[in-house]
């Protein structure tokens, strides 16, 4: 197992980013983190309130598309290990506006995996998502599965994915892929599902359910995933794709109801809007891979879910300071409840 004294991690303010330099600062008595991060509308700094002040954190407000900035930061700084989080990733937004998102997703990824081979890095691992591989009607996706995506959003991941490996072929460059299914859990920003339904709900707002809600996502608490990306920078095979899905398929109505239940409201709370272009039906993986290198997901979803409303419930600031801003000005002009 290789040892990282010193981690870089890119949009480590976001919601998986921040829980994962808090899991490895908890972990790890002897890493260091750096956390570059541009602070777009997702990354919130109150993520990481907690360990700003640590002397094993630093935080540098930056662009991955800035060559000179990525530049300076891993020359002065020296990381034995670049983790890339960094990423436009709300598939509504792709929609709307796709500019973003290819910038971001693959020319940030191109100008990351450049510096990395210039100052010769240990490690580079691209954090990815299960909606590069599309929609599946049967069956899981494998990691030799064929890329299918079906929004500007995961066909920015899928081709920031292909760049990873390629440079694997042509250079060598030590990397390593992960795709996770959905997460869920503290920290999220409220315009994905579960923590978008859960503020509306303590607002006293109904909550937009697409189409007929019949739409299939596996569904992973944040930690588990941290976990298991933790094992792969550690003990992953170079050149390696590894799925991380929780084993909890779920329709969206069906997480609805729970929230729904867990919030003690009825069905009258949902709202039905109309289906978004090019809405995946069914998303499943195969992890088996990584369940070969000893991981697996240790929250049970019950718990997880009724952990995530908690701390929704006890942290109304945080989200309500988001809210009160312009994030969802398209949400709020067709989906808030009148």
């Amino acid at each position: 197992m290789i040892k990282h004294k010193k981690i870089l991690v890119t949009g480590g303010l976001g919601f998986i980013g921040s829980n994962f330099i808090r899991y490895i600062l908890n972990k790890y008595k002897g890493y260091d983190i750096i956390n570059l991060d541009k602070m777009t509308y997702a990354g919130n700094p109150e993520n990481l309130r907690d360990v700003e002040n640590s002397p094993r954190y630093k935080f540098v407000k930056g662009d991955i598309c800035d060559k000179n900035l990525v530049n300076r930061l891993i020359s002065k700084e020296k990381p034995s290990a670049v983790i890339n989080f960094a990423a436009e990733t709300h598939v509504d937004r792709s929609i709307l506006s796709p500019d973003s998102f290819i910038k971001t997703d693959i020319l940030g990824t191109h100008i990351l995996l450049e510096v990395v081979r210039e100052y010769k890095i240990k490690r580079y691992l691209q954090i990815s998502t299960d909606e590069v591989y599309g929609s599946i009607q049967k069956g899981r996706f494998t990691e030799e599965s064929p890329l299918n995506p079906s929004n500007p959003y995961s066909a920015s991941k899928a081709g920031a994915d292909l760049l990873v490996l390629a440079y694997y072929k042509t250079y060598n460059l030590p990397v390593l892929i992960t795709r996770s299914s959905n997460n869920f859990g503290p920290y999220q920003y409220p315009e994905k599902l579960i923590p978008l339904f859960i503020t509306n709900l303590l607002e006293g707002k109904r909550v937009p359910l697409y189409g007929d809600g019949l739409n299939v996502r596996d569904w992973i608490y944040v930690l588990d995933n941290c976990a298991a990306i933790d094992l792969v920078l550690h003990k992953g095979k170079l050149g390696e794709i590894y799925n991380i899905g929780g084993n909890n398929e779920k329709t969206n109505k069906e997480i609805t109801k729970i929230i729904l239940r867990k919030l003690k409201k009825d069905e009258k709370w949902i709202k039905y809007v109309k289906d978004r272009p090019g809405h995946d039906r069914r998303y499943a993986l195969d992890c088996s891979k990584i369940k070969r290198l000893g991981w697996k997901p240790k929250m049970d979803f019950e718990k997880a879910i009724e952990e995530t409303i908690q701390w929704y419930a006890d942290n109304q600031n945080w989200w309500k300071k988001i809210k009160r801003g312009d994030y969802l000005r398209y949400y709020r002009k067709q989906y808030s409840s009148r």
